[in-house]
């Protein structure tokens, strides 16, 4: 970090490459639950997954993550968003990927994990010099 202190370009380009790599695996995954899985599909995965209200649930968190991703990518409202993301994927983490241990592949929370952390990062940091934020709400991104 003290590189990035000392060079603004470096810091606005670890907030920019964050927040467009986040954004983009967030997109995916709204994407996902309501392209290839279908709303039904993931309504019916999270209800065997024990989350309560499986058919609230399901379609808002589909639309947070398409919509939220694409507000990042954008830089539109982004902390706001990253928070929004940070507590959904922390749900993730606790109602259905802690019990399965570390790794993605045993059903663990590595991947919520990070893309908590990364969320949780661009909430702390904002959207940077490169968004849309900075022109349409400067006092949000500072």
């Amino acid at each position: 970090m003290d590189n990035a202190l000392k060079n603004p370009a470096l810091a606005t380009a670890a907030q920019t490459t964050l927040r467009i790599v986040i954004g983009f695996l967030f997109a995916a995954h709204g994407w996902q639950k309501f392209f290839q899985f279908t709303l039904d599909g993931t309504t019916a995965a999270f209800g065997q997954m024990g989350v309560p209200a499986a058919g609230l649930v399901a379609p808002v968190v589909a639309t947070l993550e398409i919509v939220g991703g694409i507000a990042l990518i954008l830089g539109v409202l982004t902390r706001i968003f990253a928070v929004l993301l940070t507590v959904n994927m922390l749900g993730a983490l606790f109602l259905v990927h802690a019990s399965a241990g570390v790794f993605v592949e045993v059903g663990g929370f590595e991947l919520v994990l990070a893309l908590a952390a990364g969320a949780a990062a661009i909430a702390l940091l904002g959207a940077g010099r490169i968004s849309l934020d900075r022109f349409i709400l400067p006092r949000l991104a500072a």
